[in-house]
């Protein structure tokens, strides 16, 4: 206001007096005048600071409230956490006192306890034998039918398209597809037509046993006017070692079961030409019927 004040009064003073004052006035009047703008405008930027510091600190001051309340927040969340885990600790301490006070109340129906479980620990431990005894005479009869068929079929150890394993409750015989079928179809070759004579002799001579045929191929994709994919030649081929089983050589169908696993069950890798050859199998497993297996648990047949 008092700057206002001055420039108005400078003014009126250079109106009043201008024709008579000389020249070096006008100039001081006028570097006055100059002075008086600059400061106003100084004032006016100070002003503008002044506005903006005072928004910052308000700004500042919401933010610190905000922040102060959410402390106080988490504050009351943690107080209630930890009053919730001291109620757990105080029930869990009265349980275990409880469990202290019934333990130290054990009588002599509870030592009687002790022994009946210790008789039937040792009942458990005459039937862990018996399993254990049945388990050996399957592996037996397992080994007995390897042995059987390996010289039945007259295979040597080094041969490449027959191999016969016993594994746990069951003999399983890997027959490669190069002598099995012809190249990409599920047709049988003589040779195999030969094989698989040996092997129905040896499965209709056990009516004990049932048969699973499963076809396996490996990871290279096929696709003809008569085959889908490894999936639909896998399972042909099952179908078709099934139908030579039971059509060729009288092997009654209700023991057998046809079925493929494609390319999702490989014995090697499929990066090789060697492990594809491998791969590219079919299993016959031949197992104990299940009413067989648990004859086997009868003390009479384990001994």
């Amino acid at each position: 206001m008092k700057i206002t004040t001055k420039i108005a009064v400078v003014l009126i003073a250079a109106i009043a007096f201008s024709s008579c004052v000389g020249k070096k006035k006008y100039v001081a009047l006028q570097n006055q005048l100059a002075e008086a703008k600059s400061s106003l405008d100084q004032c006016n930027n100070s002003l503008q600071s002044t506005k903006q510091n005072l928004t910052k600190a308000e700004n500042d001051l919401v933010s610190e409230r905000a922040s102060m309340a959410q402390t106080a927040k988490l504050r009351e969340e943690q107080i209630a956490n930890l009053k919730s885990q001291v109620e757990d600790l105080k029930k869990l301490r009265d349980q275990q006192m409880q469990h202290v006070g019934d333990l130290t109340v054990l009588s002599k129906a509870a030592n009687d306890n002790i022994d009946k479980t210790l008789q039937q620990m040792k009942q458990k431990d005459q039937y862990i034998h018996l399993l254990q005894a049945a388990k050996n005479k399957a592996d037996s009869m397992n080994l007995a039918l390897a042995v059987n068929l390996t010289n039945s079929i007259g295979v040597s150890l080094d041969d490449e398209d027959v191999d016969i394993k016993v594994d746990k409750t069951v003999v399983m015989v890997n027959l490669s597809d190069k002598m099995l079928y012809r190249s990409g179809s599920a047709r049988i070759t003589a040779r195999a037509n030969d094989v698989l004579g040996k092997i129905a002799k040896i499965i209709k001579s056990r009516p004990d046993l049932e048969v699973m045929v499963e076809g396996h191929t490996d990871n290279k994709s096929i696709h003809t006017d008569c085959i889908e994919d490894n999936w639909d030649l896998s399972v042909k081929r099952a179908t078709a070692v099934v139908r030579v089983l039971q059509e060729n050589f009288s092997v009654d169908p209700s023991r057998i079961i046809a079925a493929g696993r494609g390319e999702f069950y490989p014995v090697t890798t499929n990066e090789n030409s060697e492990g594809r050859a491998m791969n590219r199998r079919t299993r016959l497993i031949l197992m104990p019927k299940l009413d067989q297996f648990y004859d086997l648990l009868d003390p009479a047949n384990a001994k």
